[in-house]
């Protein structure tokens, strides 16, 4: 009888020493907008409990996440620099690059509006007129997504904002970068998903919108199993797969706050 139950109890204790079956995951390497606005928050629990994997985000600014990528330090990239991400695919670091969805950029700065940007019509005129008036600028200056979008706008307003004593580099996420951009307080441009989520705004609000050029569109791409052998195939095509299919885009689409939708479906346009 003792020795019976010896061997049960020894039996037992073999068992719980066992190491417990690892939970499949996935690494995505991502934005830092797509992280602080809430969207993985809230979409990314819908896909485990579907699938049972696990996703770990990596977030940071686009050209990071992309250089983490070629790394081959993560699965999966999700960012929003469409030239960029073409460029990562065409150099065979990714495999496809897909449409998931997009919102767009505003410039928020302070709300008496030093440099007059409620009249400019464009966001070209809007950023010409900041370097005129000489009136503080927060840039993450990060080669985030946001940056690149920045840069393109002060190189098509015939500016070189760098050096000058109004621009102010804060080299952070768009959080930190607005954080700055509200204690100044100065003018900065920003992911709308990231300002609507955004509750340290002081006396920021939004200036300027609406221009075509401030169009924002994500995409995802599969990191290249060519390139990286220890790329999870399965489990990240899952993952691209079921963000572009209608359960996925439906989820994107429900995210809100304060009743103001974030994002928007873009895979089937």
């Amino acid at each position: 009888m003792n020795s019976a139950r010896s061997l049960l109890v020894g039996l037992a204790l073999g068992l719980a020493s066992l190491p417990a079956k690892a939970q499949e995951f996935i690494t995505v390497a991502s934005t830092t907008s797509t992280e602080n606005s809430g969207l993985f928050g809230h979409i990314l629990p819908i896909f485990q409990e579907e699938t049972g994997i696990a996703v770990r985000v990596v977030a940071q600014g686009t050209g990071q996440a992309l250089e983490t990528a070629r790394r081959g330090d993560a699965d999966v990239v999700l960012v929003h620099a469409r030239a960029a991400e073409e460029q990562f695919v065409a150099e065979g670091h990714g495999v496809e690059r897909f449409d998931v969805m997009y919102n767009d950029f505003v410039v928020v700065g302070p709300s008496d509006d030093p440099a007059g940007l409620g009249l400019a019509e464009t966001a070209t005129a809007a950023f010409a007129a900041i370097a005129k008036a000489g009136s503080p600028f927060a840039s993450r200056g990060d080669d985030s997504g946001t940056h690149i979008a920045e840069q393109a706008l002060w190189e098509t307003a015939g500016v070189k904002p760098a050096g000058n004593d109004w621009y102010l580099e804060t080299g952070s996420g768009m959080g930190a970068t607005l954080n700055t951009a509200a204690q100044v307080p100065a003018y900065a441009l920003a992911d709308r998903g990231t300002w609507l989520s955004f509750e340290n705004r002081g006396d920021l609000e939004i200036v300027f919108e609406g221009d075509p050029v401030l169009f924002n569109p994500y995409g995802v791409m599969l990191v290249n199993p060519e390139r990286h052998s220890h790329v999870k195939v399965d489990a990240g095509q899952k993952f691209i797969d079921w963000l572009i299919s209608d359960e996925g885009q439906v989820a994107i689409e429900r995210f809100t706050i304060n009743g103001d939708q974030l994002f928007f479906a873009s895979a089937k346009q």
